[in-house]
């Protein structure tokens, strides 16, 4: 490479923008001291208001060229924005950005890139887990036995056990249902996959089958949604389409909880015909009187599958990256495409 082609390296000014929590929880010592390497950062400044009252505050936002944002970040509307005329990027070390990315910061020109591909992998761990669980009854298994603490007769309580040639319908062939299917080759299992943008070229390069709704719902032993939450997807998975599932499926729900239908899955699951794994549901918190705590065939948890404790570490280091390229003349490597942004959870 030429001198003349050498990128220009440079520590462009940076600020972060997200909650005092998730600055903790997320920027581990080492993440931050590289942050420090790679940007001309003040870690001792974080803002969780644009519009605060701070001299020292405002100077740094007039001058910043890259904000480092988080979970708890403040939307970037119009006033926001007026604060920081030098800014070009947005560094969302996280998964959603539709949180404080509104439609100004596109008509600005401000590209922005998103941590949601690191953040895929722990829900798709959680979802094979789940997947691989719920074909072995290891809910319904785990509650006879301590019920017997005895010898139990597993071939005649659970015959249809096992994931030997079962049938695993995901919705949605978005980050993580791909990774799902990734993390599934392995098994010898038959993958149903239902999404609008799906074409059957990008079917067979994924090593699954295209499928309707209703048909994935229908012929699944296992329905994992990996949706995202629009106006066309609500309770996607309505009464009629909850009818459809085989008696003993199960539905994992790791989206959003506004895809199914709290009340249609409700009465479902307490007659024991369906089984479910909900990490995310409608409301996010369930009433303290909600079945859903109790039912032994429901595994109910709170909103824990995306990334936690260690796992958040991935999600600075995937932001510190992309700020590292940015800083060499880069583009980012998981820049975010507001054309297609409507798509996405």
């Amino acid at each position: 490479m030429t001198p003349s082609a050498t990128p220009r390296v440079t520590r462009p000014r940076t600020v972060l923008a997200m909650s005092g929590e998730t600055r903790a929880a997320v920027l581990a010592p080492a993440a931050l001291d590289r942050l420090v390497r790679v940007a001309d950062l003040d870690p001792a400044l974080l803002v969780t208001d644009f519009g605060a009252d701070d001299p020292a505050q405002r100077t740094t936002l007039h001058e910043a060229e890259v904000l480092f944002t988080g979970w708890g970040c403040p939307r970037l509307d119009p006033a926001a924005l007026r604060a920081m005329p030098r800014l070009r990027a947005v560094v969302h070390a996280a998964g959603s950005v539709k949180h404080h990315i509104t439609q100004d910061v596109w008509d600005r020109g401000i590209t922005v890139s998103t941590a949601a591909a690191a953040n895929a992998f722990p829900v798709a761990e959680y979802t094979v887990a789940a997947i691989l669980f719920a074909n072995k009854n290891i809910l319904e298994s785990a509650r006879v036995y301590r019920e017997a603490r005895s010898r139990v007769n597993v071939l005649r309580r659970f015959p249809g056990a096992g994931n030997y040639r079962r049938t695993v319908g995901i919705v949605g062939a978005s980050r993580i249902g791909r990774r799902v299917i990734e993390l599934l080759r392995p098994y010898d299992l038959r993958v149903l996959v239902h999404d609008p943008y799906l074409d059957d070229a990008d079917a067979r390069a994924l090593g699954v089958e295209r499928a309707g709704l209703d048909a994935l719902a229908a012929g699944s032993d296992v329905v994992t949604i990996h949706a995202p939450e629009l106006p066309a997807t609500r309770h996607l998975f309505d009464a009629s389409r909850l009818a459809l599932m085989r008696d003993g499926a199960t539905l994992v729900n790791t989206a959003r909880g506004s895809l199914v239908d709290t009340d249609a899955l409700v009465e479902e699951v307490v007659t024991g015909r369906l089984h479910a794994v909900l990490d995310h549901t409608e409301p996010e918190v369930l009433p303290a009187d909600s079945p859903l705590y109790d039912l032994p065939n429901v595994l109910l948890t709170p909103h824990i599958a995306g990334s936690q404790g260690g796992e958040l570490h991935r999600l600075a280091d995937a932001a510190v990256d992309e700020l590292e390229r940015y800083a060499h003349g880069l583009p980012f490597a998981h820049a975010v495409d507001p054309r297609t942004l409507h798509q996405q959870a």
